[in-house]
């Protein structure tokens, strides 16, 4: 289980961090540039101890590649229904993350963003 919630969700946002890395220097800067709270989220789980993960993987190799390999799998077929326009398993899978997302929730297992307060003041 440690695999799937927190062995590859460090290893997605670290590969996911590592390609703005490999960016082109002007491409990475307008990364910054439009960064939002989907890719910040991403930052700070990559900034993470890079030793104290080198060691859970290779010490979780078995767990973590067969997660990996789903996951790959599960990759592979959201970027056919890309590809070939299909609109509706998009619409499908969203759906049943939606549904995982507000079980995590209601298990008291998330941190939930509250509406910042419309009179409060800008900065």
């Amino acid at each position: 289980m440690l695999a799937v919630t927190s062995h590859l969700p460090h290893l997605i946002a670290y590969t996911i961090v590592g390609t703005v890395a490999d960016l082109e220097e002007q491409a990475r800067a307008e990364v910054f540039k439009y960064a939002a709270g989907g890719f910040t989220d991403f930052t700070r789980i990559a900034a993470s101890d890079p030793v104290m993960w080198r060691d859970v993987f290779l010490n979780n190799r078995e767990a973590t590649l067969e997660m990996l390999g789903r996951f790959t799998e599960d990759l592979i077929a959201l970027q056919r229904a890309i590809r070939w326009g299909q609109g509706d398993v998009l619409e499908e899978l969203f759906t049943r993350t939606r549904t995982i997302r507000r079980g995590v929730v209601e298990a008291g297992q998330a941190y939930v963003r509250q509406p910042e307060d419309p009179l409060a003041a800008k900065p």
